[in-house]
């Protein structure tokens, strides 16, 4: 399949999905009316911040599905957005841990009902506070209704339980990944390397890719030497992924990206970069700063030049390349089809591609 054709079927799988989207969002908008305009208002920005994104978890799941011979694209469709809505819900939810106001350019919702407090003349404490708590209710919402779409599939019976199960267990696992990493913020002594993968594999690979393409397996009705396979493939390819986007989020090419390169280290945020640079006698030059929430460009260039010193830089390269090829030997196994090995494979370059 070459790139044209690859992107047809891309495009057509995210129409899918955005009509199933948009069907369940227009339902609840009409509910939420008899409810009060503040309530219609909610779902409108619980909408808002559902749209914008790549659509990558309904992808795998329908890449998934239809690699291993599914066809019925409107079930296949209501599984991918299900796990759409329960990402919104763990990023509504995260952001709020986070204290962050913003995503993908713009207000998050609790940026949203913090600024429409602020506008009102309420305090800023007081107007976060509210900000926050209507995010906690937006993603309650999102991620109830999550379980709603894989109701709304048209599966019934086993296959409906299994595919409740399966949700269920990206939401458990990711939930003690939000866990962890909210604990390693805490911790006087750093986590290891070996810890920051698990966290990862819990918080990010399980819901984003090991979860959906489990999903659309058990949809098409694969065998359970397939399904393990591509569940082995989603776990290894989302640990790299979440490696590389560490790396990027300190080395990479802003305009490119769209991400400061500021951010994660003002936060302090736990990689598999910082586990290893801690363990380095040269991380003492710059440990002071990390974590600095006013670290300026010049501070944050000489952290990343301790980082190149130490090699942890280089040892998180490979690490995700590790990952990258584990994931590749699971896409190798007999119990795949060629299509499945042609669908993912990309997916596989990519991230290699991302890797210097």
């Amino acid at each position: 399949m070459d790139t044209h054709d690859l992107v047809a079927v891309s495009e057509r799988r995210q129409k899918h999905v955005e009509r199933v989207l948009s069907g369940f969002f227009s339902d609840s908008h009409y509910r939420a009316k008899d409810l009060g305009a503040p309530y219609a208002t909610l779902w409108k920005t619980l909408e808002r911040n559902t749209t914008g994104g790549k659509r990558f978890r309904p992808r795998m799941v329908m890449a998934a599905y239809e690699a291993l011979g599914g066809t019925d694209m409107d079930a296949s469709a209501h599984v991918g957005a299900a796990f759409e809505l329960l990402h919104t819900a763990l990023i509504v939810h995260d952001d709020v841990i986070d204290r962050d106001f913003v995503r993908r350019g713009g207000p998050n919702v609790s940026g949203s009902y913090r600024d429409i407090a602020t506008t009102a003349g309420i305090p800023l404490p007081v107007a976060e506070h509210r900000g926050m708590s209507v995010a906690i209710i937006a993603g309650d919402l999102a991620l109830f209704n999550s379980y709603r779409l894989i109701d709304r599939s048209g599966v019934e019976g086993i296959l409906r339980t299994r595919l409740h199960d399966i949700l269920d267990e990206s939401m458990f696992t990711a939930a003690a990944g939000e866990l962890y990493d909210v604990d390693f913020s805490i911790r006087t002594d750093p986590p290891t390397v070996d810890e920051i993968v698990e966290m990862e594999r819990l918080k990010t690979a399980g819901y984003s890719f090991e979860g959906p393409l489990i999903a659309g397996a058990v949809l098409a009705g694969a065998s359970q030497a397939a399904t393990d396979a591509l569940g082995a493939f989603g776990r290894n390819i989302g640990i790299a992924y979440q490696i590389v986007d560490d790396l990027l989020g300190v080395f990479g090419d802003e305009d490119a990206t769209g991400k400061t390169t500021l951010g994660d280290l003002r936060e302090g945020k736990r990689t598999v970069l910082l586990a290893h640079a801690v363990t380095q006698p040269q991380w003492s030059e710059v440990s002071a700063l990390f974590g600095s929430p006013t670290l300026d460009a010049g501070e944050a260039e000489r952290i990343r030049a301790v980082l190149e010193a130490t090699g942890s830089r280089r040892f998180a390269e490979a690490l995700a390349r590790d990952f990258a090829n584990r994931a590749w030997e699971a896409l190798t196994s007999d119990a795949l089809p060629e299509a499945a090995r042609e669908e993912f494979r990309p997916i596989v370059a990519s991230v290699l591609g991302r890797v210097r």
